[in-house]
């Protein structure tokens, strides 16, 4: 359907060719402030939001549809879409309204064909949405209207949260209508949010004028006080007037009772169509409303024509509509409870009948299912497997209404309280997913149905960081199950939650058991888990291969784990073989918040600490639209590592208070152990030497199964925190922990040059830092190798060695390149002490500034090049090999940094710099 070939805001009253612009009295300022945001789009201002808020019959639709002409008259292409209240269940069906509607369309069928093969992909889909929505913005600005949006269907609404920002630099107008507050959407700097308030007497007067003719009656004018300023109901109450006079009750009755009014001079065949059609919603198919009357369409040609004519309905061609939502909620409203429950049931059963999808029957069954109504049950479950993928919190919702309909006793509630418990989980409802699943328990289900419950619980006691009672529950259950597959899931469970613990070798005993379960069950989730398990085992243990096995063997089996196996590959320090799986990644990752996250854990590895730093907000980023923020304290911390390494200690801090108030707020036994190193190296810097090393030993002591994951990459790091707090014997047990580490791993540059370096510093040994720098040198870590020349150089010095100075020379440039600004300048200024020229110190490197061309990365410099030349982001990050996502970050920090709205201004500070040459000079 296109919304905008109708114009319901009022009932036809052709007295008046001044209702031409029937809802507009009024509203010149809102019509002045939206056309200037058409003409700023038009001029290549950007993007921006706009939203009409207020009540029904306010004049937002009226509103839409003027700013709709406006576009077009500038040469917009235009989607115009409308949400309905009954379709909350059809993933992308608001969007789609208008987006495969217009003249030209602004999405192909082929396009939404491609859209809709992978709905449940939410992240991949907004990204290829906002990809091909970029493409035929690049000549031509581009209007997305969705009115009703506060029943747009789950998907649309995270496609409207998140694409309006993904696109402020393509000349895109969003423009909005709804009856909620600016939520999700009006968060960004450029939202215009029009709140619409009820009209003036002065434009109540102008829009009876336009009716009646002539001078507004006093009579009138007392009645039109009574409509609130809402012009529908003005216009209702106008259109009554002219038609029979000014006697009647007071609005908003009037409304209800002329409408009813109207019904009772109808037919009862009519009256009866029109109610089945206020059930089915405000637009509705003839084939519904024929199915549920029980009668063919072609029966009801007579009714429909007397509604029509009763200026209650309107015919688009392509379905029925009620002229307006209140008309709708008026001959609702005029059905007694009872009888709108029994035709919702009723429309429910009629469409599965007539072959409908449960998404077309579930909303009337929420409104009408009563306990022990099988078919409810059945379909409100059918309908939770169907979404769960893209909409996780409406199958949750319907999965838990599937499980109230079951009888306290009726056979099938351990079932339906078992895909509650699933979809709960996937929803990151764990306390509600734990509290059904007790309370299901607490019923004494039979000794397999105990352990099915409690392997379905296991997910959501792990994401609630309980691995003691998920090791209790496991325990339990096994002792009680029959069933191979389940007994196959539960010790993949228990290996899970062992790998928490202190016995790691117990814990990978209990991981092989549990896959030599699976394997023989030839159940792929115990699969899954046992490898998943093993992997977690391994990496805890500080044992790189064994991780980089189990992780490859559970990426292979699921690629969704990719992201695992990459992480484990770089622990190997197999840079190359990360970069190739980085890049066959695929079209279609399951996870792009871990895969950004493998990709900044990379290049941390390789010294890129500006890309690394972008990857990490876009991680964060992609994971604050899932609203699953699950890695946000080690994403926080490393940022906080790298401000530290640029000398910005302000922004570490800000970090730092991230990760203080994640950490209260969802304790986690990894995340307190990161905080506390985090805390260790914020103190460090302060110069309060005790507390430092008190965090390090917290961390050490506290949680042991975290030691080597956590200190790997920074071990050295704190061995000076333990060295400056006096503590030789910290510094000690760490260079022991490191050269156990190395043990473990002979073909690990890193960890065998990092394990000499920790040592020589534990015992002041020049050996082996020159060890350690010959070590470092064979591996592809190049801020390590910094760190050891610097302190070779360093003692070479103290010992008179002149070769100090090219050791030191090295560390500074790795520093410099890298863009580790303290070190950088800590080591320069050894050098010009070593040189003995106190009078020609050249200072440090000049500190980045925050605004301007020279403010930006080099990774920034060949984004900005790329889109001045009219790349869109895709073949931008298809020319950089990154993800379309990094480059929509670091379009926002150019962005930012230059004080542009858009790619246009962009385009012309880069042919103002004189800087528009191919993206490779970097």
């Amino acid at each position: 359907m296109s919304p905008d070939r109708f114009e319901g805001e009022a009932v036809e009253a052709p007295r008046s060719a001044g209702l031409s612009r029937r809802g507009l009295r009024g509203r010149e300022t809102e019509l002045d402030r939206l056309r200037a945001l058409v003409e700023a789009v038009r001029d290549g201002e950007g993007g921006t939001i706009a939203l009409l808020l207020g009540e029904p019959g306010i004049g937002k639709t009226a509103l839409l549809q003027e700013t709709v002409s406006i576009a077009r008259a500038h040469g917009f292409l235009v989607s115009h879409g409308r949400a309905e209240e009954l379709h909350e269940l059809a993933p992308l069906a608001s969007l789609a309204s208008g987006l495969l509607h217009g003249d030209p369309p602004l999405l192909s069928g082929t396009d939404f064909a491609d859209l809709a093969g992978h709905h449940d992909q939410r992240i991949w889909l907004v990204e290829r949405l906002a990809q091909l929505i970029e493409e035929r913005a690049a000549g031509t600005p581009v209007l997305i209207a969705v009115d009703d949006v506060q029943w747009a269907d789950p998907l649309s609404r995270f496609a409207l949260g998140v694409m309006p920002a993904r696109l402020l630099g393509s000349p895109v107008l969003w423009l909005l209508t709804g009856r909620d507050g600016p939520e999700p959407y009006g968060q960004g700097p450029r939202t215009t949010v029009l709140p619409l308030r009820p009209l003036s007497e002065t434009a109540l007067a102008e829009l009876a004028r336009d009716v009646l003719g002539g001078d507004v009656p006093t009579r009138v004018a007392e009645l039109l006080g009574g409509a609130g300023g809402n012009p529908f109901l003005a216009a209702e109450m106008l259109a009554g007037i002219a038609a029979s006079g000014v006697d009647g009750p007071e609005p908003p009755e009037r409304l209800v009772l002329g409408v009813r009014g109207r019904l009772a001079d109808l037919r009862p065949d009519t009256l009866h169509f029109l109610r089945i059609g206020a059930v089915l919603g405000r637009a509705f198919s003839l084939a519904d409303a024929a199915a549920l009357c029980g009668r063919p369409a072609s029966g009801l040609s007579a009714e429909v024509d007397e509604a029509i004519a009763a200026a209650l309905l309107h015919d688009d061609g392509e379905r029925l509509l009620f002229r307006h939502d209140l008309l709708r909620q008026a001959v609702y409203a005029d059905l007694a409870p009872s009888v709108r429950r029994a035709l919702h049931r009723e429309a429910a059963s009629r469409l599965v009948a007539a072959g409908r999808s449960s998404a077309d029957a579930v909303p009337h069954l929420l409104k009408s299912a009563e306990p022990g109504d099988q078919e409810a049950i059945g379909l409100l479950g059918t309908a939770a497997t169907d979404v769960i993928a893209v909409m996780p919190d409406l199958a949750a919702d319907l999965a838990v209404r599937a499980l109230e309909l079951v009888p306290p006793h009726g056979p099938m509630v351990f079932d339906v309280g078992e895909r509650a418990i699933v979809a709960l989980t996937r929803a990151g409802r764990y306390t509600r997913a734990r509290d059904t699943g007790d309370a299901l328990l607490a019923r004494q289900p039979p000794l397999d149905v105990f352990a099915r419950l409690q392997s379905v619980l296991g997910d959501a006691l792990w994401h609630l960081d309980d691995v003691h009672e998920l090791t209790r529950r496991s325990t339990a259950a096994l002792a009680a199950v029959t069933d191979p597959a389940i007994r196959a899931r539960l010790t993949a469970r228990q290996a899970l939650a062992r790998s928490r613990g202190r016995d790691l070798a117990a814990a990978r005993e209990t991981g092989e058991r549990a896959l030599a379960e699976a394997e023989r069950a030839g159940d792929r989730e115990a699969r899954v888990l046992a490898l998943w398990g093993l992997g977690e085992i391994a990496l805890n243990a500080g044992d790189c291969a064994a991780a980089v096995e189990h992780h490859t063997a559970l990426s292979v089996f699921d690629t969704a784990f990719l992201p695992e196996e990459a992480v484990a590959r770089i622990h190997m320090d197999d840079f190359d073989t990360v970069r190739r799986l980085l890049r066959t990644a695929g079209e279609v990752p399951l996870r792009p918040a871990m895969l950004i996250w493998a990709q900044g854990t990379l290049n941390i590895g390789l010294g890129r600490l500006d890309d690394a730093d972008a990857d990490l907000v876009t991680a964060e980023r992609l994971e604050a639209d899932l609203h699953v923020p699950g890695n946000l304290v080690n994403i926080r911390v490393n940022r906080g590592l790298l401000a530290m390494l640029r000398g910005d200690r302000d922004a570490a801090r800000e970090h730092l208070d991230v990760v203080r108030a994640t950490v209260a707020d969802r304790p986690n036994t990894g995340n307190h152990a990161t905080h506390r190193y985090f805390e260790a190296v914020v103190a460090d810097a302060d110069g309060d030497h005790a507390t430092a090393a008190e965090m390090v030993r917290s961390a050490q002591r506290d949680h042991p199964f975290l030691r080597w994951r956590l200190l790997r990459p920074h071990v050295v790091q704190a061995v000076r925190i333990a060295l400056r707090a006096g503590d030789r014997n910290l510094a000690g047990d760490l260079a022991d922990q490191a050269a156990a580490h190395a043990a473990r791993n002979p073909t690990v540059p890193t960890a065998q040059g990092t394990a000499a370096h920790a040592s020589a510093l534990a015992n002041n040994d020049h050996g082996l830092l020159e060890r350690s720098v010959r070590i470092l040198l064979t591996g592809p870590r190049p801020l390590p190798l910094a760190a050891a020349s610097a302190d070779l150089g360093r003692a070479l010095l103290a010992a008179g060695d002149p070769a100090g100075t090219s050791a030191l020379t090295r560390a500074h440039d790795i520093y410099a390149r890298a863009g580790a600004d303290v070190e950088a300048d800590r080591v320069r200024a050894e050098l010009e002490r070593a040189a003995s020229r106190p009078g020609r110190r050249t200072g440090g490197l000049r500190p980045r500034p925050d605004q301007g061309w020279d403010a930006l990365t080099a990774s920034e410099r060949k984004v900005a090049r790329l889109v001045a030349a009219g790349h869109t982001n895709r073949s931008a990050a298809e020319a950089l090999v990154v993800s379309p996502h990094t480059v929509n970050t670091h379009l926002a920090s150019i962005f930012r940094k230059l004080a542009v709205r858009s790619r246009v201004q962009l385009a012309r500070i880069v042919l103002a710099e004189g800087d528009a040459g191919t993206a490779a000079d970097g």
